[in-house]
């Protein structure tokens, strides 16, 4: 039976360092929504299906004005969002009736590509979870609390984290019901989930391995960030 794959499609943020009114996943991108293109990838891909999580006020629009309009038949659901990124993924994932890998994805990152999501369901297949990213070019200094370079990281075992992440559908949803169980507590220690592998790091025993992205995988979070978006988008 061949293994069912899902993606979770993260479009829920404000985008407030855009400096703009409108959403970065729905700024206009040669004439299309950011949003537009990760989600063109994963219809053309093996996904079989989509969750799109998005803000309560725009499910209206993504219904109609990306998913109907595009045609994008692999959206079987629009679900909220939440106050943080883990609760957006949250829901989404029990949003999912079943599934054998599931690949969450920020719907900001316009660049992804099926040679990518390839390596990933490989890698997922062989380790369980993976995320994507690519080593970092520069050098990496760890700071102090007064703002002194404290010290010099080793660049060669230091990656830039993107998306897809993906995991193993199971694994990842126990991690995640794990951890929103125990979310109250868990904050109050201080402790900061900033990225899906984290939580699956954290509530198994499971190593995420690190799986080759792009350097044009890029997440449209500032305004700098759209002219070098239509560069790559214009180069193919």
């Amino acid at each position: 039976m061949r293994e069912k794959v899902a993606a979770i499609v993260l479009a829920a943020g404000r985008g407030s360092r855009m400096n703009s009114d409108i959403h970065k996943q729905y700024l206009d991108l040669g004439g299309k929504p950011v949003l537009f293109y990760s989600l063109d990838t994963f219809e053309r891909s093996f996904v079989s299906e989509i969750v799109l999580v998005t803000g309560e006020d725009e499910i209206d629009y993504c219904r109609k004005e990306i998913v109907e309009k595009f045609g994008f038949s692999k959206v079987k659901k629009i679900v909220v969002g939440g106050r943080e990124r883990y609760h957006s993924v949250w829901n989404g994932l029990r949003a999912i009736d079943h599934c054998d890998v599931v690949m969450i994805h920020d719907g900001a990152r316009p660049f992804v590509d099926e040679a990518i999501l390839d390596r990933c369901l490989t890698d997922v297949r062989a380790h369980k979870a993976c995320v994507v990213g690519m080593p970092v070019k520069d050098t990496i200094k760890l700071a102090d609390e007064a703002g002194f370079s404290k010290e010099t990281l080793p660049r060669h075992l230091l990656w830039m984290i993107q998306t897809p992440q993906v995991f193993a559908y199971d694994l990842v949803l126990k991690a995640f019901r794990t951890f929103m169980d125990n979310e109250k507590e868990l904050l109050e220690q201080g402790i900061q989930i900033t990225d899906d592998a984290m939580v699956v790091e954290r509530f198994t025993n499971t190593s995420v391995k690190l799986t080759e992205g792009s350097y044009e995988n890029i997440k449209i979070t500032t305004p700098e960030d759209l002219p070098h978006a239509e560069m790559l988008l214009k180069r193919g």
